[in-house]
């Protein structure tokens, strides 16, 4: 595997944007479809504003560090905190009949990644999600057309 990129951000809402705009510009460079690419930006996102919120609570200066790897025709996501680690047990979406904003990060982030992985943080320190998208996959989607091909 060859590490392609890594930023560091605090646990703010307002560091997502650069941390969104880098994401299209290393997926669109590593052959990202565009069909991927907004749906993609968006799983990671969303996945970044859980640490936010439930991996520090909000709290602003937390340490997030998002990794981006090359590995065979895949593209591996890998993000960090240094937060308390969290049970594993208690990640998930909520009931998609249940018609109302938010709690959805999880179903979209499952939807969009070929492999998602709950890992303990490294020397057993926070937690680390690991996330698999094959750029040239099957598993697309268009947020546009809100269409799932």
């Amino acid at each position: 595997m060859q590490r392609l990129q890594r930023i560091h951000f605090l646990s703010r809402a307002d560091q997502l944007q650069p941390v969104r705009d880098a994401v299209r510009n290393l997926a669109r460079q590593q052959g990202c479809s565009d069909d991927n690419l907004d749906c993609m930006v968006m799983a990671i996102n969303e996945a970044c504003m859980n640490v936010i919120q439930h991996a520090y609570h909000q709290v602003d200066d937390g340490e997030i560090i998002l990794e981006f790897w090359q590995d065979s025709g895949d593209l591996v996501i890998r993000i960090y905190d240094f937060a308390e680690p969290v049970d594993r047990n208690s990640i998930r979406s909520r009931d998609l009949d249940d018609i109302r904003p938010g709690g959805l990060g999880v179903h979209l982030i499952h939807k969009v990644m070929d492999q998602i992985d709950y890992l303990d943080g490294p020397d057993g320190i926070g937690n680390l999600l690991e996330m698999r998208k094959t750029l040239g996959g099957q598993k697309q989607c268009r947020l546009k057309n809100n269409q799932e091909q």
